[in-house]
């Protein structure tokens, strides 16, 4: 049995198309005969905290934190456990206006912990998470794919290697907003991806 985070951050609910994506790929390997363990975080449902003095002052203070300061702290380490339990990690990830939504970027925030998730050493950077596959499943109404507009994407795969996860796959489903052929193949491609990540745990 597969332990499975799966991270969804689309504000649009039933209409998304990453949660779509990400709910096709969880009954696929349904059916091939996995028996997973999902653990799933809706974050345009349930939005994070967002990053401010308050957040900052929780999870980098090392005085005396007020009541709701731990609530944040305890809650950042229930996200970094979260990561750290499971065998694969699949996050959702729609382009708005050329970045990531507001609500998976709190999720950042509040996952990015200094001597926790990532440490500085004379060298550079070093992640601490246990490295696992990931599979981010992006969606964008335009054509982005590997073009210089692509920035949500290339925000997060560096925030995810910053952390040590490096076994990044990604389902990528473009040109949604440009007609029904262009909207057909775009999923086609991002599905063929998904389809030889059924297997990979």
């Amino acid at each position: 049995m597969a332990k499975i985070l799966v991270v969804k951050s689309s504000i649009l609910g039933a209409y998304s198309q990453s949660a779509k994506l990400i709910g096709e790929f969880l009954a696929e390997r349904q059916g091939a005969g996995h028996q997973d363990e999902v653990v799933e975080r809706d974050l345009g449902a349930e939005p994070l905290p967002a990053l401010d003095g308050v957040v900052l002052g929780a999870l980098a203070g090392q005085g005396e934190l007020t009541a709701e300061q731990q609530g944040i702290r305890d809650l950042s380490q229930q996200l970094i456990d979260e990561i750290q339990a499971a065998d694969m990690v699949i996050i959702g990830l729609p382009m708005y206006n050329f970045g990531m939504p507001s609500q998976l970027k709190s999720w950042i925030d509040l996952i990015c912990r200094a001597g926790i998730t990532f440490t500085y050493t004379e060298t550079g950077p070093v992640g601490l998470l246990t490295d696992k596959p990931v599979l981010i499943v992006t969606t964008t109404g335009g054509v982005h794919k590997n073009q210089a507009t692509d920035l949500a994407l290339s925000h997060l795969k560096t925030v995810l290697g910053f952390v040590g996860l490096h076994q990044v796959t990604v389902a990528y489903a473009q040109a949604l907003n440009m007609g029904p052929d262009a909207q057909s193949q775009g999923l086609s491609e991002a599905r063929a991806v998904l389809t030889t990540q059924v297997e990979v745990i």
